[in-house]
């Protein structure tokens, strides 16, 4: 019987082999060939004319975060064994001597360097709120963004679908709790709906945040308790334990008092998104269909290339 390690390395080494993922020596860091950004392409372009009845304003970040944007977020609380703080060096001669030892000699040279004003962002979403903020209050209707972004996670692996670096295209929400709550009810349906009609047929799930510690145990608790997050799952490499290969999400006042977002008429505004795992799509459509998009259905080659 084959376990799910072994179903991991066995996908892995197929697109490797097939030149998909470019192995770089880190687990879950690849690079992607020409066919993989193909798909890639035609699947953000798939969810851009899902999107395009929202008339969303297209945002784009860098892969960094503001660290105080970062540290205010409370990720650090949450989600600590997540994060990638960047850090640099701004010592001396002396200290670069001692630095380039260290490295000679593999010896650890973190305490030599200095953390800078940014993180790796988490999340494509999370520059979004406080942007919004600093911009004043929302207009009546709310705001709906369009946001695409590289994102890190400390979490390395074999499995070929957990990724430290990867894309999120996510559609962000904002406004009165009541819209905010149908929009991302509405999207969990629009969501599976996209990727019906690639041939991915997803189940949906109440799923929680990986929260770090005894005090995460409540908060998981309580995020599914409340269903304020849900998942579509696809089997890429086990049907046992299959892959979210999209996400909804409802922060509710979450990010709108921490960044003091507010509504048209004052109050702290709700927000919600629904992100769409761009690496881990790709990966269960080549999963679904082989390994040469010009193979696949007809069907599904005319939704990804109209």
């Amino acid at each position: 019987m084959t376990t799910p390690e072994q179903a991991q390395k066995a996908y892995l080494d197929e697109l490797i082999k097939a030149r998909l993922l470019l192995p770089t020596g880190v687990a879950g860091v690849y690079g992607r060939g020409p066919v993989f950004e193909g798909v890639i392409d035609r699947f953000d372009a798939l969810v851009k004319r899902a999107g395009e009845y929202q008339r969303a304003e297209a945002w784009r970040f860098p892969p960094v975060l503001s660290r105080r944007h970062f540290e205010v977020s409370r990720y650090l609380k949450s989600m600590p064994q997540l994060a990638g703080l960047v850090h640099s060096f701004t010592g001396d001669s002396a200290a670069h001597n001692k630095l380039l030892a260290a490295v000679e000699g593999g010896e650890a040279y973190a305490g030599l360097l200095s953390m800078t004003d940014v993180v790796l962002a988490p999340a494509a979403c999370y520059p979004c709120y406080p942007t919004a903020a600093a911009q004043g209050p929302l207009p009546k209707g709310g705001r709906t963004f369009d946001i695409l972004n590289y994102c890190f996670r400390h979490e390395p692996s074999p499995d070929p679908a957990r990724l430290q670096s990867f894309r999120m295209y996510e559609y962000v929400r904002m406004g009165e709790p009541e819209e905010v709550r149908t929009w991302i009810e509405d999207w969990r349906e629009r969501g599976a709906d996209v990727l019906r009609s690639i041939g991915l047929d997803p189940d949906i799930a109440t799923a929680n945040d990986p929260f770090f510690g005894r005090g995460g145990k409540m908060l998981a608790a309580n995020q599914r308790e409340q269903q304020l997050k849900f998942e579509l799952l696809y089997p890429i490499t086990s049907t046992e334990q299959p892959t979210a290969v999209t996400s909804f999400n409802y922060h509710q006042d979450h990010f709108g008092g921490l960044f003091g977002l507010k509504t048209a008429d004052g109050q702290v505004a709700h927000t919600a998104c629904i992100g769409f795992g761009m690496e881990r799509v790709t990966l269960a459509l080549f999963k679904k269909h082989g390994l040469d998009p010009q193979r696949w259905p007809a069907a599904v080659r005319a939704k990804l290339w109209p």
